[in-house]
């Protein structure tokens, strides 16, 4: 079974359970600070799972391709990558576990469906944590399907609990189906979940129950809803009998490409990483929310996934430019599926190019660096590179540590890495703690100031057209609490007097006190009506269209104040680069 017949047979299961087919959202997340990218298909529905009314009704069916870094360390073994697509099937408020797990089997174990051997699946329920009870309902159900009671495993909220994905937001409880291989136990306590690979994970439902806090503590939530999570690519490579997920789809023709440049038929986990990280890198610059390689934020995931391509490349001594024809290949085997792959093909291949040209310029400097140090370093009679100083050539001139240890070894020295190791563990974690202080509120938390300030990034972006012209379009939206963060197409530096324009529009849309009204209708309707929509192969058949008096008519789905003159005095922060040919608006209201 190929990854596109997948998603059509679980879309086709679905839709006969009265289930809407939406089209996934972008990878880059619209308007929620909570995180960098979308890891999972429950992120673009937050809104939803909140309460906010989809106009596509409470069964939704999708599959969304998702970002997920935490685990970028063990990309390379045979089911870990950075880039994959999540098939996902929804309920808002509708049915709940009862369903989820009876469509959950009849799906795996139906002969027109997947054909599991029923024998062959065993389960995972939660077993309660904390003040949360366990979770015997869904074992109960599991048993009335036929999972015998010693297929029916209880675990925490370590291994069946899902979210947030933020600070705070929806969560709860889970259930995960797994698949037996066949293989031999590694011993009396192997059970579903163990990394031996006797047990395959094939599905995940979640029961969204539960919404964290700010204080970490868990409230009921009133809509209860099912969130379901399958892997495409680990389903594909385990329905086909593969041992890794490198065996199937785009990776297949990636693989023989980079051996054929590595001059070797061997397969190494450098091959692996290269294929999953430029697969990574090209679906990022492809997305028509628009990021480039920079030292922050998504930009920063970017360049680190390009440059650890090249630094892979390097091992396996593939000839350098190798980026582009690599990246060429992910375009043409999934441009049909994801068409923005083709349409910005050019500035694709453009980035890549320019990120290994100052990769290559970074590489020359941390040179400079060592061989400056190499002489203080030589006198050491131990021979050892202190872990410290291995660690600042990497943070502060972005040099590998394997280029430092190949270099030491050319001198007769070795790197103390276990120091190093321990350098670069304290700063992920200052980074985790900076991140887990910046990434918090937006539109997870649906709070009454982040819904003022999303409805007037509508007025924003109106007021920056009219000022500056139709070619603005939004490339991206991040809202805190605190503030609002706009990024969009333009060229040029605004002038004060430009500014000063855009804040009295928005003003006199806010003291005129104008209704925000909401219809329902197809995408071609809001087009006809002026609505702006930039990303219309997108959206489904019907979408929701907000429309603030005479200054702004626009496609969206998140939360929205009832009148302007809720939303107080607007305020521009500052505006900037974000990155070439965007600018980037920050602004408040007062």
């Amino acid at each position: 079974m190929t990854e596109r017949e997948l998603v059509d047979l679980y879309i086709k299961f679905f839709q006969s359970k009265g289930h809407k087919n939406i089209t996934g959202a972008s990878i880059i997340p619209e308007n929620d600070s909570t995180i960098l990218f979308t890891p999972a298909g429950m992120q673009p529905l937050v809104p939803y799972l909140l309460g906010e009314k989809h106009p596509q009704g409470d069964r939704l069916v999708d599959v969304q391709k998702c970002i997920r870094t935490g685990d970028i360390e063990e990309v390379g073994d045979a089911t870990h990558l950075t880039f994959f697509r999540m098939l996902g099937n929804w309920s808002l408020g509708g049915y709940f576990k009862k369903e989820a797990i009876q469509w959950s089997w009849e799906f795996l174990t139906g002969k027109q469906w997947l054909g599991f051997n029923p024998e062959k699946i065993s389960v995972t329920v939660f077993a309660g944590e904390g003040d949360i009870p366990a979770d015997e309902e869904a074992a109960k159900i599991w048993l009335e399907v036929g999972v015998p009671e010693e297929r029916i495993y209880s675990f925490g909220m370590k291994d069946n609990w899902w979210g947030p994905t933020g600070a705070t937001g929806p969560c709860g409880p889970d259930t995960e189906m797994f698949f037996d291989t066949g293989k031999e136990p590694c011993g009396d306590l192997c059970k579903p979940g163990c990394s031996c690979g006797k047990y395959f994970e094939v599905w995940n439902d979640v029961f969204m129950e539960y919404r964290k806090t700010e204080t970490g503590t868990y409230e009921p939530l009133a809509q209860k809803n099912v969130d379901t999570g399958m892997g495409v690519e680990r389903t594909v490579a385990m329905l086909g009998g593969c041992s890794t997920v490198y065996e199937i789809g785009v990776f297949v023709p990636l693989s023989k490409r980079i051996r054929e440049l590595a001059g070797t038929t061997e397969t190494t986990k450098s091959e692996k990483v290269i294929s999953d990280h430029i697969r990574s890198a090209t679906h990022i610059l492809g997305d028509d929310q628009g990021v480039t390689p920079s030292n922050v934020d998504q930009g920063y995931v970017l360049r680190r996934l390009i440059r650890l391509t090249i630094r892979h490349g390097m091992k396996l001594n593939i000839p350098k430019g190798f980026l582009g024809e690599l990246s060429s290949i992910v375009i043409e085997a999934e441009g049909q599926e994801y068409p923005e792959l083709i349409r910005n093909k050019a500035l694709i291949l453009d980035e890549l190019e320019r990120e290994e040209k100052l990769f290559g310029e970074t590489l020359i400097a941390g040179m400079k660096q060592f061989n400056k140090m190499l002489p203080n370093l030589l006198k050491n009679p131990n021979k050892v590179i202190a872990g410290r100083l291995a660690f600042k050539l990497y943070d502060t001139f972005g040099f590998p540590v394997e280029l430092t240890a190949d270099l030491a070894a050319e001198n007769g020295m070795t790197i103390d890495i276990d120091g190093y190791n321990k350098a670069f563990e304290k700063h992920r974690e200052l980074s985790k703690k900076g991140a887990d202080k910046k990434f918090k509120g937006g539109l997870a938390d649906n709070s009454e100031m982040v819904t003022k300030l999303h409805t007037v990034t509508h007025l924003l972006h109106a007021a920056l057209r009219k000022v500056l012209g139709d070619s603005v379009q939004q490339k991206g939206s991040n809202i805190t609490a605190e503030r609002l963060r706009f990024d969009f197409l333009f060229g040029e530096k605004m002038t004060d007097e430009q500014k000063k324009q855009v804040e009295e529009l928005v003003n006199k849309a806010i003291n005129d006190k104008v209704s925000v009204e909401v219809q329902e209708m197809s995408p071609d309707q809001a087009e006809r009506l002026g609505a702006l929509g930039f990303f219309k192969d997108k959206y489904g058949d019907v979408v929701k269209v907000y429309t603030i008096g005479e200054y702004s008519i626009e496609i969206c789905g998140g939360p929205h104040v009832e009148n302007t003159s809720e939303l107080g005095r607007f305020r521009i922060a500052s505006e900037k680069s974000s990155s070439r040919g965007v600018r980037r608006i920050k602004a408040v209201i007062d």
